[in-house]
């Protein structure tokens, strides 16, 4: 048998012990009201027994009435009260540890977020951000919090009735530690490996159905469609076979902890028998029996929540392999204009097994010069993009501004480079808002200034609501040359000396593409322009054009000097232009 996953994850955890140490005591004051809640529950249970059993007899005083008649509504009151104040402090406890949680998860991915599709799978990526801290949630609310109650009910009961009779005491020290302990782990053991096989089988069938589905055409062409459905029927029956065996085991499992519950509730009947015989016997026979009920509820659940455990390790072991947030606070380099770009000696690759983007490149971008960067789609361009922006570090050489290091910048590199992508990104709120991405503390005038420099003006006085128009899921009331020009407009509230344009008439019609290039060369005059593009519309207006082949330079020049002197410059922009 395999050892308990969730044990080992634990070890050398960082995510769920450090927080089970800061929060301590108000775990222990949600673990203590737990206890009390099932206290009273058993209280309840055990006066009411006495009480129903006592008054069918003829008290001799009205005490052995009247004494049970307020403790049962005294425990009556207090079950609920403690109930709701133990999920008020455990839920606030764990919203209160994974908001800190989330932050810190958010802080570790931080770092490879521009690129992380090339270091995590889209599934773990949608795992980490979906489902792992819900996971980490309900380990905590309904195994360790489940567990811990059970535990201090385990020592109240052994001890309690160790006092009464040693030998009654090791009895139940043996049933309920079978019950709170040995059930669960069993389960564990024995499921948790099933829960693994039902998990791959699940995911084989899934991708596998997904492949064949898309490729069904050529299952059928070729005739083989029947090997198809032989081995989809194949794979489900395993997975069938696998459930049944978990759900035979589940049911074997409950029927095995319900005897031993019976087995705890025998062993009373026969100690209050032997305990408390005589006249008065079965009055507290009743109530020693009936006591027993609440805990049901109280450790039934156990080898369930035990089980998970398998679930949540998967969790664990995603949120230890990210990287440990960084807790040093670097200096924000501080850099005065003009702003002079240096790329010296780069060499990219996204990581050792795959070829290099980029191969020993130098270059410098000049304050205030226009520079296009053309390049087949994957040679490079939008990764140097990203490098210059300090989103990436290159594996070799460095670029700077103004000798710093663009990747030392952080955040406040918003406040030297901006950027426009292929396809801006607008959020479903108002334009207002959309707008001041760019700068959150322009004024409307502001904001309807900018919009007047990129020829939207108009456009927006015209809608509903103005600047509060909602402009919906991801802006499609819209053009594309629309949502390019307030993407302009963000950059120009912001003023930023230096401004990427990532291939940013991409899908446009040649009217439209030529009126953006327009607006953007008219109102980015002065600064710093880097123009990421594989069209060459426009390309006149530019200072200096490279061509990026391979990861490296093969052509650079203005405009012209390229149209005289390089016959493979010629042949591009007539191809371009269609002649």
């Amino acid at each position: 048998m395999n050892r308990i996953p969730l044990l080992k994850a634990l070890r050398h955890d960082r995510w769920v012990r450090p927080f089970l140490k800061k929060y301590r005591w108000t775990l222990v004051l949600a673990i203590s009201l737990g206890i009390l809640t099932f206290v009273c529950a058993g209280g309840l249970m055990f006066t009411a027994g006495y009480l129903i059993s006592r008054c069918a007899t003829m008290p001799f005083n009205i005490l052995l009435v009247y004494v049970p008649i307020v403790l049962t509504r005294a425990f009556g009151i207090f079950r609920p009260v403690f109930h709701y104040a133990e999920r008020l402090t455990s839920h606030n406890w764990v919203f209160k540890m994974t908001s800190m949680f989330r932050k810190r998860l958010y802080d570790s991915l931080e770092k490879d977020a521009v690129f992380f599709n090339s270091k995590y799978r889209i599934g773990d990526i949608l795992g980490l951000l979906s489902e792992d801290v819900a996971h980490i949630q309900n380990l905590y609310l309904r195994t360790i919090f489940p567990m811990l109650v059970a535990c201090g009910l385990y020592l109240i009961i052994v001890i309690a009735l160790g006092a009464l009779t040693p030998w009654m005491g090791l009895l139940m020290l043996i049933l309920f530690g079978l019950i709170i302990f040995g059930i669960p782990v069993w389960s564990i053991l024995v499921n948790g490996a099933r829960q693994e096989q039902e998990k791959e089988a699940t995911n084989r069938l899934y991708s596998d159905l997904t492949d064949n589905v898309m490729g069904i055409t050529d299952w059928v062409l070729s005739g083989n469609s029947s090997k198809y459905l032989q081995r989809h029927d194949s794979d489900e029956k395993k997975l069938l076979s696998s459930q049944r065996k978990m759900h035979r085991f589940n049911n074997f499992r409950d029927f095995v902890l319900q005897m031993l519950i019976l087995l705890v509730i025998i062993s009373l009947v026969v100690w209050g028998s032997y305990h408390f015989g005589g006249h008065w016997g079965a009055n507290w026979i009743a109530a020693f029996v009936l006591c027993v009920f609440p805990l049901d509820e109280a450790l039934a659940g156990l080898p369930v929540a035990a089980q998970q455990t398998n679930v949540y390790t998967d969790s664990l072991d995603r949120l230890n392999s990210l990287p440990e947030p960084s807790k040093e606070q670097q200096a924000t380099p501080q850099i005065e204009a003009p702003y002079q770009i240096d790329i010296d000696n780069v060499s990219f690759q996204y990581s050792s097994d795959t070829e290099q983007i980029l191969q020993h490149l130098n270059l410098q971008i000049k304050p205030g010069e226009k520079l296009a960067i053309l390049g087949r789609s994957g040679t490079g361009k939008s990764t140097l993009a990203s490098l210059i922006r300090g989103d990436l570090q290159p594996t070799e050489g460095q670029i700077t501004i103004n000798g710093e290091l663009t990747d030392k910048f952080g955040d406040q590199i918003a406040n030297y480079i901006g950027v426009v992508h292929q396809s801006p990104y607008l959020f479903n709120t108002t334009v207002l808002n959309n707008i001041r991405l760019g700068n959150e503390d322009a004024t409307e005038e502001d904001v309807w200034s900018v919009l007047k420099r990129v020829g939207l003006e108009e456009k927006i006085r015209q809608l509903p609501d103005g600047l509060n128009t909602k402009i919906g899921e991801a802006g499609l009331i819209f053009s594309g040359g629309e949502r390019h020009r307030l993407s302009l407009a963000r950059i120009l509230l912001k003023d930023v000396p230096i401004v990427i344009l990532d291939e940013p008439t991409v899908g446009l019609d040649p009217l439209t593409e030529q009126r953006v290039i327009d607006t953007f060369m008219n109102e980015l005059a002065g600064k710093t322009l880097i123009w990421i593009t594989h069209h060459l519309q426009g390309i006149d207006a530019m200072n200096r054009v490279i061509f990026l082949e391979n990861g490296k330079i093969t052509m650079s020049g203005t405009p012209q000097e390229l149209w005289e002197n390089n016959p493979h410059y010629r042949k591009l922009k007539k191809a371009d232009q269609g002649l």
